[in-house]
């Protein structure tokens, strides 16, 4: 699809007119810009917005931009400028530092890899030079607020999107579990990244079905054959009725949709059909309810009583709620919650470090210099002051030149993606890159793609962090929890080299290198997780097989491994800790023929969990013992 830059001038003409004058310099336009894809102008004010092309009271663009032509679906877009929300927030506009044109070359560079142009971009810096700039800088950013933040971005019709970016993002909730990473550094703000499905599900208000036909009727009830359903039989001629109609009517909204409850009305005086259902159930008088459970007859019962319809009708429905699993009443405190945000590993090491590390042939490209830039900026003031760089430039560098360097350079490259990662905007990228090709640079140009357990730890470290960074976009989590077929690399590939790189992990002689495949665990079962919490469970989420048998492996394998030189006692502790919380969240509410039971009985896990604890690990006051031993595999278990 074709993407545009629609330029305007906010100033209608008047800078080209009389900036000479008052700064000495000519300014031909205070440039406003938006990013025009697929009949959606997107453009940053008061927050995002996404617009019909042109209708703002911006009025006709002084210029219409070709920027060249993106093949990225669109959902995974609309997902893009959702992870940018949490950038580009009504309080962080700034006229000169942190603006539209900003928004523009951040969503610019992610559909195609081009720049708007340079004077738009460098527009505020030339101002600010000036003295009358640096004197008047804060009444002209107050006065021109107004105009680019004015209410429901200003003007103009609004295009509905195609997934929830126009809702905040949910504040998370802490996980508790490590985010130690591997080297010291400098920590940096990052936006809150929440899992996709960390809160429920938004439930819509049910209503009444009006029905005149028995063949409407019994569609209904076999749509609500898993659920329940209640009809009320009335009457135009029926003034009691009329008395339970409000009534009626908030018990429907009540049900909601996703409860899957039918409340049914039948004006049986409406016609023929209507008078054939009452006369089906032998209906005499009105009004008269019957109420289904599961697709069985419950009660029967006449009179407009809106107590007697409301205990009745609020009972049905939670008779027809499912039951609980039997893990909710056990005592779980670590799982018996949803999990609000994944594991990250945010740090930065020192940056000098890391170059000398990688050495100059890589670094001393222009694209890898401004990636660099763009690190330190980010580091020091914040993300919204550092737009990100031409990660398409970047991306094509990499896959020319990683294989000729040496291969003791190779995770010091990985970490500085790992590093630039923890940005959204760029996690999105390479999520989204066609053929996932920064990513397959990195995970299988290092030649252990095949057995990343025999990997060197320092590549097996990098690498697990630069997955778990990953999932602080949603665009990555869309792909590898839904499996947006719709992109141009599928879900699947994705999903299936982050599964393989932590069941390959799990396997590593090196605890911390296990540790580390279990955040990575954690963070690919969340989804799953949640979808249990909230009763809305799709199995289809679950982890592949092989990465909970490698899981299970590494557990009864943990006091017989032989760590390199990182094991300590308290490597093991943090180590056995991950394995559990990552098997923990695969076991709970986990239904029977779930064959993560079959592998945990087969391996005798309970009995191996009791021999870590009275072993010599120092293991022993750890609480997850407990609570995946004596607990899940012991009174939950089947």
């Amino acid at each position: 699809m074709d993407v545009q830059l629609y330029v305007y001038d906010l100033s209608q003409g008047l800078a080209r007119q009389y900036s000479r004058a008052l700064t000495g310099i000519q300014i031909d336009a205070i440039y406003h810009t938006a990013i025009v894809f697929n009949n959606v102008e997107y453009f940053f004010g008061q927050g995002i917005h996404r617009k019909i092309p042109g209708s703002t009271h911006h009025g006709r663009p002084i210029q219409v931009v070709d920027l060249g032509k993106t093949h990225l679906p669109i959902d995974v877009v609309e997902e893009y400028v959702e992870s940018l929300a949490e950038i580009y927030t009504p309080e962080s506009y700034d006229l000169f530092l942190h603006n539209c044109n900003n928004f523009s070359q951040d969503l610019a560079m992610f559909l195609v890899g081009k720049s708007i142009p340079d004077e738009i971009r460098s527009l505020p810096e030339t101002f600010l030079k000036t003295p009358i700039g640096q004197m008047l800088r804060g009444q002209i950013d107050q006065s021109m607020r107004k105009m680019t933040q004015a209410p429901d971005a200003v003007a103009g019709r609004n295009v509905s999107s195609s997934s929830a970016t126009t809702k905040p993002i949910p504040k998370p909730t802490t996980n508790g579990a490590s985010t130690t990473p591997i080297s010291n550094g400098t920590t940096h703000k990052l936006p809150s990244t929440a899992i996709i499905n960390a809160q429920p599900p938004s439930e819509t208000p049910g209503q009444v079905h009006y029905i005149s036909s028995p063949s409407e009727l019994d569609r209904l009830l076999e749509a609500a054959r898993d659920s329940c359903a209640v009809i009320f039989f009335t009457s135009a001629t029926c003034p009691p009725c009329k008395i339970v109609y409000p009534t009626y009517d908030e018990l429907a909204a009540e049900a909601g949709t996703r409860s899957g409850a039918k409340l049914i009305k039948i004006d049986i005086s409406a016609s023929p059909s209507a008078n054939a259902v009452a006369q089906r159930y032998q209906v005499r008088a009105t009004p008269t309810f019957i109420t289904f459970l599961k697709g069985q007859k419950q009660e029967e019962w006449a009179g407009a009583n809106p107590a007697q319809l409301k205990g009745n009708v609020r009972l049905l429905l939670q008779m027809a709620q499912p039951p609980q699993h039997r893990h909710s009443s056990l005592r779980l405190p670590t799982f018996q919650r949803t999990i609000g945000k994944p594991i990250m590993y945010t740090r930065t090491p020192p940056l000098d470090k890391l170059l000398a590390k990688i050495g100059p042939q890589f670094t001393q490209d222009q694209s890898v210099q401004d990636l660099l830039a763009y690190i330190k900026t980010r580091d020091d003031q914040g993300m919204t002051e550092a737009p990100i760089p031409n990660l398409h430039a970047f991306s094509d560098h990499l896959a020319s030149s990683f294989a000729s360097l040496p291969a003791n350079t190779h995770f010091a490259v990985i970490d500085l993606v790992r590093v630039a990662a923890v940005d959204p905007r760029v996690s999105s990228f390479f999520a989204a890159e066609h053929e996932l090709k920064t990513l397959s640079t990195l995970l299988s140009g290092t030649g252990y793609s095949d057995d990343f357990s025999n990997a060197p730890y320092n590549i097996q470290a990098v690498s697990l962090q630069l997955a778990c960074n990953l999932f602080g976009s949603n665009v990555f989590q869309e792909q590898v929890f839904r499996g947006q077929s719709g992109s141009s690399n599928g879900g699947s590939s994705l999903k299936d080299k982050i599964e393989t790189l932590a069941s390959q992990c799990l396997l590593s002689p090196h605890a911390n290198a296990r540790s580390m495949a279990a955040a990575l665990v954690y963070n690919l079962s969340a989804y799953m997780h949640n979808q249990r919490m909230h009763n809305t469970p799709d199995e289809d989420a679950s982890p592949n097989d092989d990465l909970s048998a490698a899981l299970l492996e590494s557990l009864t394998s943990l006091s017989s491994v032989v760590s390199g030189p990182a094991s300590s006692a308290a490597s093991t502790t943090e180590t056995l800790h991950a394995l559990l919380l990552a098997l923990g969240m695969l076991l709970y509410a986990a239904p029977p023929e779930d064959m993560l039971w079959d592998l945990c009985r087969a391996m005798d896990l309970r009995e191996a969990l009791k021999e870590i604890k009275a072993s010599d690990l120092g293991v022993k006051d750890e609480p997850l013992l407990k609570e995946v031993g004596d607990e899940l595999l012991g009174k939950g278990a089947f």
